[in-house]
């Protein structure tokens, strides 16, 4: 049975730095498609990047572009989603989710089978 666990969500001042961790058992994520998904309040789910099990690409949402970085620890079974920068755009809960298909659409959430709960990041100055 797939489980994910996401931790290091918080509160960060503007311009500030936070690193999200999305641990599986039950799985090993360096066979799965991983991505990170923001809910924020009264809003839809959206993809904020993935990394693909296939070719390894890397995909971000045009808002995190430069700031966000994902990245594999097959060691220790993590993905994680180093934030920079962080903007009042960037609050919300934070989710990963895995899939082992091939698909097409790495930062729409359809495409995912198995999620974690959410870690919540909140930005105050």
């Amino acid at each position: 049975q797939v489980q994910l666990v996401e931790s290091g969500g918080g509160l960060v001042q503007p311009g500030g730095s936070l690193r999200l961790s999305c641990a599986a058992s039950g799985v090993s994520l360096s066979t799965l498609t991983v991505g990170w998904f923001r809910q924020a309040p009264g809003k839809e789910r959206v993809g904020v990047s993935s990394i693909s099990s296939y070719d390894g690409i890397q995909t971000y949402a045009d808002s995190v572009k430069g700031r966000f970085t994902i990245s594999r620890d097959n060691g220790r079974n993590i993905v994680s989603l180093q934030m920079d920068r962080v903007t009042p755009v960037d609050p919300g809960i934070y989710s990963c989710a895995t899939t082992s298909w091939q698909i097409m659409e790495p930062l729409n959430p359809g495409e995912y089978d198995h999620w974690g709960q959410g870690t919540q990041v909140a930005v105050s100055s």
